[in-house]
């Protein structure tokens, strides 16, 4: 009688914590630090995004143009997400920006930003992840009413005239709830579908039909995050290259070059910064022009510039690695030799070890949680199945 009582005087939030009482699973580690008890619960639920992408082998363009667009309207001001949802957005497109490069080396990207009624860019369409995140630093203020219709119309404006083999994407991060545009946002929805961009909205409030609308009529996804967590899962299910649209771009033969390394004592001016610098760059191979950074396009020839671990890490989107499969085993002969053994990656014993033990289809080897994410995150081979290789081989 004394919790109903208590119950009335609490907010709908405080409530909401008072029945999970999560709390009470919080356990203390070796170190004196506090973490959450099931283990094996939080590792299952950092698989579910990686068993979605997963599936049969299907055609996925490995040259992106994406446009993120990011809502710095007065909506974007509100404390419901903490300190604030632009501090939060922010915070989550920078890591969604380092990690689409480091798996999409190949693609470009360009952040506009709407506020104030108007759409405005923040940065050019290139592949440096550093310099987006500079620039989007330097632009953390919200004011003002979004417009939908004319991020759309400028984001139409800057991939309508990407090569006919890339893959035209539009991420929008909307905060508000509703949007003011000067026209109608419609035709505005007809002229990026007749352009083959494919537009998918995460929203930060309830749900919005023009969002989903959107959506719908363009082949993108839409979604609303529950909170920062949430948000950031939501914005990393863009990072791998999506399903190719139908007729979306042209199989085609695309002209590269690989530049050499620039001696560190050479003196010359830079094509993409317009001004001197000393040592280090690349020399474009056509033009013999100096560049900054790879990848990037030769501002004098127009030349495509990358290196050969940009085109392996690109790689693995088309020959993508089998996800693992969960060993499910009766908690009662988790002690047995049957259950026992060592994770082939980093040879910890996975009996008592709280980790997920997780079986490759294919070499039959078994793996730990933490060696699961390195492999299908980051490293893109397994070592059980490149060991039967070299044992063939031999």
């Amino acid at each position: 009688m004394e919790e109903e009582d208590k119950a009335p005087d609490m907010e709908a939030w405080e409530r909401a914590y008072a029945d999970d009482r999560s709390w009470e699973s919080l356990i203390e580690d070796e170190s004196g630090l506090l973490k959450a008890g099931d283990d094996v619960q939080q590792q299952r639920q950092h698989r579910r995004r990686l068993i979605q992408a997963s599936g049969p082998r299907i055609q996925r363009g490995i040259i992106r143009y994406l446009c993120l667009i990011l809502d710095f309207s007065r909506a974007a001001g509100e404390i419901d997400f903490r300190p604030s949802r632009m501090a939060v957005v922010a915070k989550a497109v920078e890591d969604f920006v380092r990690e689409y490069f480091d798996q999409n080396p190949l693609s470009q990207l360009g952040i506009i930003v709407m506020k104030n009624g108007i759409a405005s860019v923040v940065t050019e369409l290139s592949g440096s992840p550093e310099a987006h995140i500079r620039a989007l630093k330097s632009n953390l203020e919200s004011f003002g009413e979004a417009s939908l219709q004319n991020g759309l119309e400028l984001a139409h404006t800057y991939v309508q005239h990407i090569p006919s083999y890339g893959h035209r994407e539009v991420v929008i991060v909307f905060s508000a709830l509703s949007t003011c545009d000067p026209g109608n946002i419609l035709e505005t929805v007809k002229k990026c579908k007749a352009a083959r961009m494919k537009c998918s909205v995460v929203g930060l409030t309830a749900e919005i039909y023009i969002c989903k609308h959107i959506s719908q009529e363009t082949g993108g996804s839409y979604a609303v995050a529950m909170n920062e967590g949430h948000l950031k899962e939501i914005l990393l299910e863009h990072v791998p290259p999506p399903a190719a649209m139908p007729d979306a771009s042209s199989a085609s033969l695309v002209r590269m070059g690989f530049p050499q390394r620039g001696s560190e004592g050479a003196v010359a001016i830079c094509a993409c910064h317009k001004e001197l610098k000393i040592g280090g760059g690349y020399i474009c191979p056509r033009c013999r022009a100096r560049v900054c950074e790879l990848p990037t396009e030769c501002s004098l020839c127009g030349l495509a510039l990358v290196s050969s671990a940009h085109l392996a890490r690109s790689y693995h989107h088309l020959f993508p690695i089998p996800t693992f499969d969960e060993l499910l085993v009766d908690a009662s002969l988790r002690g047995k030799s049957s259950f026992a053994g060592s994770c082939f990656g980093c040879r910890i014993q996975l009996s008592g070890s709280g980790s997920l033990r997780l079986r490759c289809p294919r070499c039959k080897r078994d793996f730990c949680f933490d060696c699961d994410v390195y492999i299908h995150e980051s490293l893109h081979n397994c070592p059980g199945c490149e060991t039967l290789q070299e044992e063939a081989v031999t």
